[in-house]
C-alpha cells in the first residue's frame, strides 16, 4: 500500500480535531487550500505526521503554514521527506542548497510570474510539488493565487471534455525563459530540456481525478490536434485549435476555482503542481520580495 493510501483523509475542521490528526486544518475556500497549525517544520517529520499531510495535500491540493522560520538546509529537508528535489536549469539558486530557487525581486529586478503555470511541466517528468516559503515580504502586495485543475476540468461542458480525449500538449521551457538567456545559453538549455508532449488531460496518480494540465506559461500548442480532430482548411484548423487552447488557458482565470494568500514572513505554502496552477500577483514594485523553493520531482503523465 503507498503512503497516500495509508492516510487519513481530512475532511473539515471539527473532524480533524474528532480524528486525532498530528496538525488542525482550516479550509480556506470551497474549491482549494487550507490552513495547517499545530506543526513544526523544523522538524523531521514523523511517519503519521508525514502521512496525514500527504494525504491533506492530495485533498486539498495546496496547504498553508505560517511562523515557520525554516533555515535553507531545514527547508531541503522537508521537501526531500516528500521525494527526489531538482535542481532548476536557469532560475538562480541558493550558492549552498543548489536545489533551492531564489526569488529575489526589488526595485533593481521586477517579478515575472504572473502568469498561470504548473512548476517544470516542461519536463519529461514534471513536478509532483513545490514548498515556497517567504524570507521577506512587501508591506503590501505580492499575493499569490492557485487553482484548483481538477474542478476546472469537472466543471468543462461535456462536449468540450469529448474533444479533449486523446488530444497531447506541447510544454516547452525556452518561450517564457529562453528571453534571459544568451543566444549561447538558449543552445546549451535547448539541449538538455528539449521540447515534451503530455496529455491534455492527466490522471492524478494517488486520488485518481482527472486534471486539465495545460497551461499559458510553458504550453505551446497541441501534439495532434489535426489527428483528433480532422482536416477542413489550413487555416480553419489552426485557428480552431489556438481557440480551444486560449479556452483552457482561461479556466484558471475563474474564482470560483481559486484560492489567495497573502504571505508574511516565515509563511510556507506546499502545493501539488499535478493538480494546481498558481500565478504570483507582481502589483508591489519596486517593494522586496523574497522567496525561496525547493520543487519535488514526481511522474511521468498519464
Amino acid at each position: 500500500m503507498s503512503h497516500a493510501a495509508q492516510a487519513i483523509e481530512p475532511r473539515s475542521s471539527s473532524q480533524t480535531a474528532q480524528e486525532h490528526w498530528p496538525f488542525t486544518v482550516r479550509q480556506a475556500t470551497p474549491a482549494i487550500g487550507a490552513y495547517v497549525g499545530d506543526i513544526d517544520l523544523r522538524e523531521p517529520l514523523d511517519e503519521p505526521t508525514y502521512l496525514a499531510l500527504r494525504r491533506a495535500l492530495i485533498r486539498y491540493k495546496v496547504l498553508f503554514f505560517r511562523d515557520q522560520d525554516l533555515t535553507p538546509a531545514q527547508h531541503v529537508a522537508l521537501g526531500k521527506r516528500f521525494g527526489k528535489l531538482e535542481v532548476h536549469p536557469v532560475l538562480p539558486r541558493h550558492p549552498d542548497h543548489p536545489e533551492l530557487v531564489v526569488f529575489d525581486k526589488s526595485d533593481q529586478k521586477r517579478g515575472r510570474e504572473n502568469i498561470f503555470h504548473s512548476d517544470v511541466s516542461w519536463r519529461e517528468v514534471p513536478s509532483m510539488g513545490s514548498i515556497l516559503r517567504c524570507v521577506e515580504c512587501p508591506p503590501t502586495g505580492g499575493d499569490t493565487i492557485w487553482v484548483n485543475m481538477a474542478l476546472a476540468y469537472e466543471k468543462l461542458p461535456g462536449d468540450i471534455k469529448a474533444r479533449l480525449e486523446g488530444l497531447l500538449a506541447v510544454h516547452d521551457l525556452l518561450p517564457l525563459f529562453g528571453a534571459a538567456l544568451s543566444p549561447e545559453q538558449r543552445v546549451s538549455v535547448r539541449a538538455q530540456n528539449p521540447a515534451v508532449t503530455h496529455p491534455v488531460v492527466r490522471t492524478h496518480p494517488e486520488s485518481g481525478e482527472k486534471l486539465l494540465f495545460v497551461n499559458e506559461a510553458f504550453t505551446t500548442h497541441f501534439a495532434n490536434y489535426a489527428e483528433i480532430a480532422g482536416y477542413r482548411f489550413g487555416f480553419d484548423l489552426k485557428l480552431a485549435e489556438m481557440d480551444l487552447l486560449q479556452y483552457l488557458f482561461r479556466q484558471a482565470a475563474a474564482p470560483e476555482y481559486q484560492v489567495r494568500l497573502k504571505w508574511e514572513a516565515n509563511t510556507v505554502a506546499f502545493w501539488d503542481n499535478r493538480s494546481t496552477h498558481h500565478y504570483a500577483v507582481q502589483d508591489y514594485y519596486p517593494a522586496v520580495r523574497r522567496m525561496m523553493r525547493a520543487t519535488i520531482i514526481g511522474d511521468r503523465p498519464v
